[in-house]
């Protein structure tokens, strides 16, 4: 067998790579084979399980060729990507060849390395995704890219060929005393170097017979938990309540991250002496998954739900190495990563189908399991002599990591200023995710697109703050960053995905309000927004994305009735009633309304005062992006302002159409 350090950091860039496939492979299932919502999700799901099933067949091969053969192909599907060669399938694949890789390691892999493999591997990703900001090297590109890619890529390759020779584990705190379990195992006098193949026919754990070579091998629990394990930290690492406005001058809970993935990784490779830390430790893991998902309205004490689900991560993985080396290691892990992608597949078909349970329940469950199978009765191998060892190394990486978060994520707030004239340009753009036409992840093409327009007020829809499906982006965050503006959050269907508005306009008061779902599954809101103008005057907003419009329709026009007649942001309710008694304040509503002009919907916003004055200026259709023939995005008017342009621009950054539009305000008495 490898020494465990090689054992560990091929482990553990392994991971790396995967997970750099299963972030594009998630997303490009709903974009690309998907078509955003166009093809039936049991066909959706039925194309994901066929590339976590196929590694099944990796049981006839041996462990070595296991490993050899999916690192390799790991590695290419890696590089391809990089050359944006076929994304969906080229991913697909590459899922898979990881499976395989994982599998080849389950049955070659001590109990000593492979639990801290799996959180190194973890740990390297997720802080990787936090320094490059969510676009990892993939989305990328340049001459440095390619040369980190490579870099990376190579040095997987060089751990995997490395010849594998037997060598007789020393007793030390890595490799436990022999128990009287061990002692009727046959002894070992061949001095020749032992295969891998020799070694997995007496240490397989998917063989049958077994040796102190066997015992040595991480038992089938710890391999199994991979799965969830990464179900829980990859959601834990995006997943939690961004702070509601900002951008602010430094990540505070990206600090909390380093801190805990530095800790999750040393208590994976030191197993604990205590069966009643082990035990606290799945309890916490359970309960901060718990908190991760509860509703929100502001930063839920930056990210320290999150912080928290990865450092019990890390001991729950190293008390599920603890017990008895047996079952079918290789069977294990391929069972683990089924149970993710089932996991997350409900987790998130639950914002648009009833499975007659919260999402909620999904990640929780995995949790609960994640617990029982780390602390299952049965026998634990006892622990080998206690070894102490030096605090500062863990110290200085947490302390060295935490200055990159700092320099990477500091930048200065955006200076707040006044509308020029009475005049305010809008865009207003259904994002999808960040994700273009191609598949690809274009927040910072869209930054520059609309950063190219110099509008006032930005208003998005289907923006992703963290999500694990469409690979853990904060796009608001990022696009505030390329565009210079602040921002503000509007939460829909959940902590991280809603609605949002971006401007350095003087923000007087805004406040997000739910509207009915109408027997729709995922959530919606509305964002009332009021602005401060020149003269001392106000703009009012209404920024959404209906899902429901049969119903919802009537509620935004409730809040543009509120906003038009005054009153503050937060009372701007859907659910009140307010008679035109004529406009004191004009008022915008904007957004993806899936309307079309002509719809019933459409007469009930004009009842409430408001008009379409894109149908005077080409009425263009903005869906789908790619062949336009409708128009579900509006900007509507109301008495107090006159539209002086309006367009939808071809441009490919998402499945919708842009719309930009400039407005001027008219002679309107604001001092009602």
């Amino acid at each position: 067998m490898l020494p465990v350090r090689h054992q560990v950091a091929l482990l553990a860039l392994g991971i790396v790579l995967f997970l750099d496939v299963l972030r594009v492979f998630l997303p490009s299932l709903i974009t690309l084979f998907g078509q955003a919502g166009s093809t039936a999700p049991e066909l959706m799901g039925l194309y994901a399980a066929a590339w976590f099933v196929l590694p099944f067949l990796a049981l006839l091969l041996r462990p070595r060729w296991a490993v050899l053969g999916g690192a390799a192909a790991l590695v290419l599907a890696r590089v391809l990507l990089q050359g944006e060669v076929s994304q969906l399938y080229v991913a697909s694949a590459g899922v898979s060849a990881g499976l395989v890789f994982l599998y080849g390691c389950a049955r070659s892999t001590t109990r000593t390395a492979a639990p801290a493999g799996i959180m190194g591997g973890l740990a390297c990703s997720i802080l990787g995704h936090l320094l490059l900001d969510g676009v990892d090297l993939v989305w990328r590109s340049g001459p440095l890219v390619w040369a980190a890619v490579l870099t990376l890529c190579a040095a997987f390759l060089t751990l995997a060929v490395h010849p594998r020779r037997h060598r007789p584990a020393p007793a030390s705190h890595d490799s436990p005393a022999r128990t009287d379990d061990d002692a009727s195992a046959p002894a070992n006098h061949d001095d020749r170097p032992r295969t891998d193949d020799d070694a997995s026919a007496r240490a397989g754990g998917d063989a049958p017979g077994g040796s102190r070579d066997r015992d040595e091998l991480a038992p089938a629990g710890t391999w199994f938990l991979f799965g969830p394990v990464l179900l829980l930290t990859g959601m834990a690492a995006t997943g939690y309540a961004k702070a509601a406005a900002g951008p602010g001058l430094l990540a505070w809970d990206a600090f909390l991250q380093v801190a805990a993935l530095v800790a999750a990784t040393v208590l994976a490779s030191r197993p604990s002496r205590s069966s009643a830390f082990d035990t606290i430790a799945g309890v916490l893991l359970v309960c901060f998954t718990g908190l991760l998902l509860l509703p929100a309205s502001g930063p839920a004490g930056l990210g320290l739900s999150g912080a928290m689900v990865l450092l019990w991560a890390g001991p729950v993985l190293a008390a599920s190495a603890r017990r008895r080396a047996g079952g079918r290691q290789g069977v294990a892990v391929l069972g683990g990563g089924v149970v993710f992608l089932v996991a997350t597949f409900a987790y998130y078909a639950s914002y648009d189908l009833d499975l007659g349970v919260p999402n909620q329940v999904w990640p929780i469950t995995i949790a609960v399991l994640a617990a029982v199978v780390a602390l299952r009765p049965g026998r634990a191998r006892p622990p080998g002599p206690r070894v102490r060892r030096r605090a500062w190394p863990s110290v200085a990486a947490t302390a060295a990591l935490a200055a990159l978060v700092a320099v990477t994520s500091w930048q200065p707030p955006p200076v707040e200023r006044a509308a020029a004239g009475t005049t305010v340009k809008l865009v207003v753009y259904n994002i999808r995710m960040g994700f273009g036409l191609d598949g690809r992840l274009s927040l910072d093409d869209i930054a520059a697109w609309i950063a190219a327009q110099e509008p006032d007020v930005v208003l998005l829809s289907e923006v992703d703050r963290g999500w694990l499906l469409n690979g853990g982006h904060d796009d608001l965050a990022r696009i505030a960053l390329g565009l210079g503006m602040r921002y503000h959050f509007a939460p829909a269907a959940d902590n991280v995905w809603g609605d949002a508005l971006l401007t350095n306009l003087s923000v007087r008061a805004v406040h997000s309000h739910p509207l009915g779902r109408h027997d729709y599954p995922t959530g919606a809101q509305a964002q009332a927004i009021v602005l401060d103008v020149e003269g001392g005057g106000e703009l009012g907003i209404v920024n959404t994305h209906l899902q429901a419009p049969g119903g919802q329709a009537a509620e935004v026009a409730a809040m543009v009735g509120a906003l038009a007649a005054g009153k503050d942001a937060a009372e701007a309710t859907p659910a009140g009633r307010h008679p035109r008694t004529g406009v004191v304040r004009p008022v915008v509503l904007a957004g993806d309304l899936n309307i079309r002009p002509g719809d019933p919907e459409m007469r009930v916003l004009e009842q409430a005062g408001l008009s379409d004055p894109l149908l005077d200026l080409g009425d263009p259709p903005t869906s789908p992006a790619d062949a336009p023939a409708e128009r579900i995005d509006h900007v509507l008017i109301t008495e107090g302002l006159t539209a002086l342009s309006a367009e939808a621009p071809r441009v490919p950054f998402s499945d919708h159409l842009p719309v930009v539009a400039t407005l001027r305000l008219t002679s309107v008495d604001q001092q009602g």
